[in-house]
């Protein structure tokens, strides 16, 4: 695989661990270093985030779409829009923008920050 379908399949990955709530997969996918900015502004680490995503999921039919990988060398930065369906049966949406960097050979997560609307 190139780094560019590398980093596609670790997009899926990613947003296939949200709707699983999948702490798991996002530990082997971010950097130690991980850093997540939340849609209400808080900063957590990855431990942090791990214990955001660990409890039962309560949205589904999460999707994510216009997504854009771009590559610079030893890092790169991905783009995208998210739809998904909330418990009460409304729609809801958000951005994302993920910071992957190369170590050791393999690409890490080693930043994000989500925005809802």
């Amino acid at each position: 695989m190139n780094d560019l379908e590398t980093l596609q399949g670790l997009n899926r990955d990613y947003i296939a661990s949200v709707q699983k709530g999948d702490a798991k997969r996002f530990g082997e996918i971010l950097s130690e270093d991980f850093l997540n900015t939340n849609p209400d502004g808080s900063l957590v680490d990855k431990q942090g985030f791990l214990r955001q995503i660990a409890p039962p999921v309560k949205i589904r039919d999460l999707a994510c779409h216009d997504v854009n990988v771009r590559l610079m060398g030893e890092f790169a930065i991905v783009h995208a829009r998210t739809t998904y369906t909330l418990p009460d049966g409304r729609s809801g949406s958000g951005r994302y923008t993920d910071i992957y960097a190369r170590r050791g050979g393999q690409w890490l997560c080693v930043a994000a920050q989500v925005a809802r609307s």
